[in-house]
């Protein structure tokens, strides 16, 4: 993982790219993790981050960003056709004081209408139920 100067390598998601705490993933590149939300708002509620340190989207070089992009698109498409949806919100949050809890660049895939979410990280999901549907994205990934 590139290094930003400014950037907290003490963070969770850091954490997880560095294997230091688990996490149910669902596909690895060379630039990017995607992995289940295990705070979901909805059923399926994924995120990818980028193998930088980039703490906001202001922070990430292009090349890398595009990168983690396609995997955003590889991951949406696989939501989609496993969870049988139609819509996936993206949602992404630069700063603290725009409601970003993890200070590393991520996209939230929450495939859902906005109706029916659950707050940000109000609640734990049922890590069974995750699992499960980390190895069913998984599978078309």
């Amino acid at each position: 993982m590139n290094q930003n100067s400014s950037y907290d390598d003490n963070n969770v998601f850091a954490k997880i790219l560095r294997d230091e705490l688990p996490c149910f993933k669902i596909y690895e590149d060379d630039y990017s993790l995607a992995f289940m939300d295990i705070m979901p708002q909805a059923t399926g509620h994924a995120l990818v981050i980028p193998k930088f340190a980039a703490e906001t989207l202001l922070d990430i070089p292009a090349d890398m960003l595009s990168h983690t992009m396609t995997t955003v698109q590889k991951v949406m498409s696989a939501q989609k056709s496993t969870l049988g949806v139609e819509g996936i919100i993206l949602m992404q949050l630069n700063g603290k004081e725009a409601g970003q809890t993890v200070p590393h660049l991520h996209f939230h895939l929450i495939p859902e209408h906005l109706a029916k979410l659950k707050g940000h990280s109000s609640e734990m999901g049922d890590m069974e139920q995750i699992k499960a549907l980390a190895e069913k994205i998984s599978t078309v990934l």
